[in-house]
């Protein structure tokens, strides 16, 4: 049985902000003992100064995962810190918002080591601990990794390079009989400071599509499946309709994409292409746990997947009122 929360060491990457800080707050706030790791020292010693604060326990290790050796020097440091790993959460991820022509081949590249390579030296480092403590290997991809989108093609292919890379591994440590859980996230367009952050070639800071969703909505999807056993988990009702969409007519969702992407990713702020920006290094702040976008903060479907036998009941309840009136109307 995974331990519950309380009783587990998780392994953040991408931990100074956004969704990898915010599910460090909560996971420390419930008991767990947490190791966040990021590139921005200064960002990190906040990030952990303020968890401290409340009472929680947790480390920061300076780390640019597309640095095999400092991936693996992390899970070191969490081992010696407090004795074991039980959950790594594969987080870090950056964004370069350009048409594909458009973009240096070198922006594109160092896309794909962050947001892709990042997690598999992520995975190579945390899976001996993990097996050890039958843990969890929770990846945060993302909606455009069933579907990509335009301005976003080097993000997107990140994202489908996650989720190909997992479907082989489950199945090799299943063959193996690897005691090892392994959860991929699926956010639609969340409230994080990736945006202000992104390099941009389109003349302003970019967006994501409508709605916003809030981080701590996918920090309660991944402290979920750190003490349960999900495969895939969406967070956001619009990035499950666009998978949806995908799979039942992808021409259909090629022709909404030409239509509303391009305006819809666009924000009024100007952002030159050369403006700070953390594609290959940290910028100086690294933004807290939140954009400033008007976001939404319940999830019906995530809600759903958490508590599964809730949900049903909840769905017989409204079937039989339903049902209930029908009958009293005839």
């Amino acid at each position: 049985m995974p331990k519950p929360v309380a009783s587990q060491v998780i392994v953040i990457t991408g931990g100074s902000s956004g969704i990898g800080l915010a599910t460090a707050i909560e996971a420390a706030r419930r008991g767990a003992r947490v190791v966040l790791a990021a590139r921005n020292r200064q960002s990190l010693d906040e990030a952990v100064g303020s968890i401290r604060a409340q009472g929680g326990e947790a480390i920061g290790v300076p780390t640019d995962v597309t640095d095999a050796a400092q991936v693996q020097a992390l899970a070191v440091a969490a081992e010696e810190t407090f004795g074991r790993i039980d959950t790594w959460v594969n987080n870090a991820g950056v964004l370069n918002v350009a048409g594909f022509l458009d973009q240096p081949l070198e922006d594109f590249e160092q896309v794909m080591r962050v947001n892709f390579l990042g997690q598999v030296y992520g995975a190579r480092a945390a899976l001996p601990y993990l097996e050890a403590s039958a843990g969890a290997l929770v990846c945060i991809g993302s909606a455009y990794g069933d579907r990509g989108a335009p301005l976003w093609t080097a993000y997107c292919a990140s994202k489908h390079a996650i989720k190909g890379w997992l479907d082989g591994l489950r199945v090799e440590l299943r063959k193996a009989g690897s005691p090892v859980r392994v959860t991929l996230i699926k956010p639609a367009t969340i409230n994080t400071p990736l945006f202000g952050k992104a390099k941009t070639q389109i003349g302003v800071k970019p967006v994501g599509m409508p709605p916003y969703y809030a981080p701590e909505l996918v920090a309660e999807a991944v402290l979920h499946a750190a003490e349960s056993d999900e495969r895939d988990v969406y967070v956001g009702e619009s990035g499950l309709a666009l998978s949806l969409g995908e799979r039942m007519s992808p021409k259909l969702v090629d022709a909404f994409m030409g239509l509303f992407a391009f305006p819809l990713q666009r924000s009024r702020e100007p952002k030159d292409a050369d403006a700070p920006n953390n594609l290959y290094a940290p910028v100086t702040d690294d933004g807290g746990v939140r954009d400033g976008l008007p976001e939404l903060r319940w999830s019906p479907y995530a809600a759903a997947k958490r508590h599964p036998i809730r949900a049903w009941a909840a769905a017989g309840l409204v079937a039989g009122l339903a049902a209930a009136v029908t009958r009293r109307k005839r």
